[in-house]
C-alpha cells in the first residue's frame, strides 16, 4: 500500500485538523499506533510540523469525511508520491574515473574486437567518436593509453562484461570459450569418487583423504 511522503509530518497535521481515530491515521501514514499517540501528546524526540496531505493530493476531503463518519473506514490515497526513475541515457562514471576509459576501452578492443562500437559506448559510458579514434589510433593521448581492464579499473562489472562479450560472440557466430585449466583435476576427481563408491558397494571401507590434484603430485626427478 502506498504512504504518503513524509508521513510523521502527515500524521501530525491529521491529529490537529481531523477526527479520525489514531487507528485510522496509523494505517494511512503506516505508522505504529504508539507513534500516532506520540505525536497527539506532542512525546515525539522533534518538533513536526504539519503537512496537509489534501493540498499535497494525496487525500481528499471526501475520504476524510467517511472516515470520521466511520471509525472502521481506511482512507483511501489518491496519489502516492512520485517514484525518481533513473532517465535514459550514456552510464554515469564518477570523474574520478573519468580519465580511465580511454585504456578500458583500448582494453576491450584489443581483447573483444568483434563487440560494436555502441555496445563499448553503453558500457563504459563513452562515445562512438572516442572509440573510433581509440580503434585508429587518433586520439589525442594515444601514446599515453595503456589497455586495462574496464572491470578492474571499476568502468562496469564483471557480468555486464561477460554478457556483452557472450552476445556479440553469439552475433558474430564465434564459440565461446571454455575454461579448461581444471579438466584434468576434474577427472581425477570423478576417478576417486567413482572408486570409493564401488568400495562402499563391496562392503569395504573408505579411506577418507584430500582428493589428489595435478597439483599435489611432486615430480621426485624435479628440483
Amino acid at each position: 500500500m502506498a504512504q504518503p511522503l513524509m508521513p510523521h509530518a502527515t500524521a501530525s497535521w491529521l491529529v490537529d485538523n481531523t477526527a479520525l481515530s489514531f487507528d485510522q491515521i496509523a494505517d494511512f501514514c503506516g505508522l505504529h499506533i504508539l507513534e500516532i499517540q506520540a505525536i497527539a501528546d506532542d512525546t515525539t524526540s522533534a518538533k513536526l510540523t504539519g503537512r496537509d496531505p489534501v493540498r499535497a493530493h494525496e487525500l481528499t476531503l471526501d475520504e476524510i469525511e467517511k472516515g470520521q463518519a466511520n471509525p472502521d473506514y481506511r482512507l483511501v490515497m489518491q496519489k502516492g508520491p512520485e517514484q525518481v526513475r533513473r532517465t535514459k541515457g550514456p552510464r554515469y562514471t564518477p570523474v574520478s574515473k573519468r580519465q580511465d576509459k580511454p585504456d578500458g576501452i583500448a582494453w576491450i578492443i584489443r581483447n573483444h574486437p568483434e563487440i560494436s562500437d555502441g555496445a563499448i559506448g553503453k558500457l563504459i559510458g563513452t562515445t562512438r567518436t572516442t572509440i573510433a579514434a581509440l580503434r585508429d589510433r587518433s586520439h589525442w593521448n594515444i601514446a599515453n593509453i595503456t589497455p586495462k581492464d574496464p572491470v578492474t579499473l571499476g568502468l562496469c562489472s564483471q557480468r555486464e562484461l561477460d554478457a556483452l562479450v557472450a552476445k556479440a560472440a553469439k552475433a558474430a557466430g564465434i564459440e565461446a570459450p571454455t575454461d579448461t585449466r581444471l579438466e584434468g583435476d576434474r577427472e581425477i576427481l570423478l576417478a576417486q569418487l567413482r572408486a570409493e563408491r564401488e568400495a562402499l558397494a563391496r562392503g569395504g571401507v573408505v579411506e577418507t583423504e584430500k582428493p589428489l590434484f595435478k597439483s599435489d603430485i611432486v615430480d621426485p626427478w624435479k628440483k
